[in-house]
C-alpha cells in the first residue's frame, strides 16, 4: 500500500528563503490526508501537480496563523470548482467559528457539505478510522493549544507462501480464506489447510508522526509517539539558539534528533525552520548527532513512510 508524504511547506512563522509554511499532503492508499495548511497551500498544491481534489480530511494542529492561514483560499477554491463530496476538518475548537464567520461575511455558501470536528488537546485519541488507517490525535506543549497527529497503517491481509503455493494447487477460495487469517475447512468441516503453512508473517506496520510545533518534551511526547517509525518534529532553531527555543515553547534541531532516538524511529524528518537559517545544512548536522537516519523536510520532495 502507498504510504508517502509531501512537503509543501517548511519553514516557520513567515515564508522566506523560497519556503513556504507548514503544510504536508500524505497519501495512503487511494486517500489523501492534508496536514496543517499555512499560507500559499493550494498554490504549492498546484506547484507540485497534486491531486487535491483528493484531499478528503484536513488536519489543522492549532491556530497560529502558519498553520492554517492558507485554508480559507482552499475552501473558496474547492467550492468554485463545484466540490459535491464531504470534506472534514480536525482541528482546534475556535477553527469552525472562523470559518464560519469568513464565509458569512463573505455571503458564501459551500456547494459541498463541510464537516468540522474538533480535537482534544488534553489527551491522546483515534479520531480517524478507515480500512487500511487509523489517525490518533495527540498533546503537543507550545503556547497555545496544540495537537500533533499520528496515521497508521493497519493490518490487511496476509502474504501468502509463493513456494507453497507452487507445489499445492488450492482453489482461490481457499487462498482468499487464508489471506484472511483463517484456517480452510472442506465442506464437511473438515480441516485443509492451516494459515501458518500457507501465509507468510505480516510486514511491520508503518505510522507517520506529525509533531507540529511543540518544545522539547523528552517524557511526554516519547509516550504518546514511542515506536512510531517514521516521524517529523519540528527543528525551529539551531543548538546555539536553544535558550530562545524554550522561551517560545519550540525545540532545536539535536533536540529532535534525541526525540527520535527515544522512541525508536526509523527515520526523522525535521521542519519549521526559522528565517534566520538560509542554509539548513547545520540544522542537519545537529539533529544527526543524536539520530543519523535525518532528513531535511524540503517542499516539493515526497518521502515513504518507512
Amino acid at each position: 500500500m502507498e504510504f508517502e508524504v509531501t512537503i509543501l511547506g517548511s519553514n516557520s512563522a513567515i515564508p522566506a528563503h523560497g519556503r513556504n509554511q507548514t503544510a504536508q499532503l500524505v497519501n495512503v492508499g487511494s486517500s489523501s490526508l492534508l496536514l496543517d495548511c499555512g499560507e500559499g497551500t493550494q498554490i504549492q498544491l498546484r506547484k507540485f501537480k497534486t491531486k487535491y481534489s483528493r484531499i478528503d480530511y484536513i488536519f489543522i494542529s492549532h491556530l497560529h496563523g502558519d498553520h492554517y492561514y492558507g485554508l480559507m483560499g482552499l475552501l473558496s477554491t474547492y467550492h468554485l470548482h463545484k466540490r459535491a463530496k464531504l470534506l472534514t476538518i480536525y482541528g482546534p475548537a475556535g477553527l469552525d467559528e472562523i470559518i464560519t464567520t469568513n464565509f458569512k461575511y463573505s455571503n458564501t455558501r459551500l456547494n459541498f457539505p463541510l464537516r468540522f470536528i474538533a480535537t482534544n488537546p488534553n489527551e491522546k485519541e483515534l479520531i480517524l478510522e478507515e480500512n487500511n488507517f487509523k489517525v490518533f490525535s495527540f498533546p503537543l506543549k507550545h503556547r497555545i493549544p496544540c495537537t500533533g497527529f499520528i496515521i497508521q497503517e493497519k493490518q490487511g491481509m496476509l502474504r501468502m507462501n509463493k513456494q507453497m503455493l507452487l507445489e499445492n494447487k488450492i482453489s482461490i477460495e481457499a487462498i482468499n480464506t487464508l489471506r484472511s487469517g483463517k484456517d480452510f475447512l472442506d465442506k464437511n468441516g473438515d480441516l485443509l489447510y492451516l494459515v501458518k503453512d500457507y501465509t507468510l508473517p505480516p510486514e511491520p506496520l508503518r505510522s507517520y508522526a506529525f509533531c507540529s510545533d511543540t518544545i522539547y518534551d523528552p517524557v511526554d511526547l516519547v509516550g504518546y509517539i514511542k515506536n512510531t517509525s517514521t516521524i517529523y518534529h519540528e527543528a525551529t532553531f539551531g543548538d546555539e539558539e536553544e535558550v530562545r527555543a524554550m522561551e517560545t515553547f519550540h525545540s532545536t534541531a539535536s533536540q529532535a534528533g534525541k526525540i527520535a532516538q527515544l522512541v525508536s524511529a526509523k527515520k526523522l524528518l525535521i521542519g519549521h525552520y526559522s528565517t534566520r537559517y538560509l542554509d539548513l545544512e547545520p540544522l542537519l548536522l545537529q539533529a544527526k548527532t543524536n539520530f543519523q537516519n535525518t532528513f531535511l523536510s524540503e517542499e516539493g520532495i515526497t518521502y515513504q513512510i518507512d
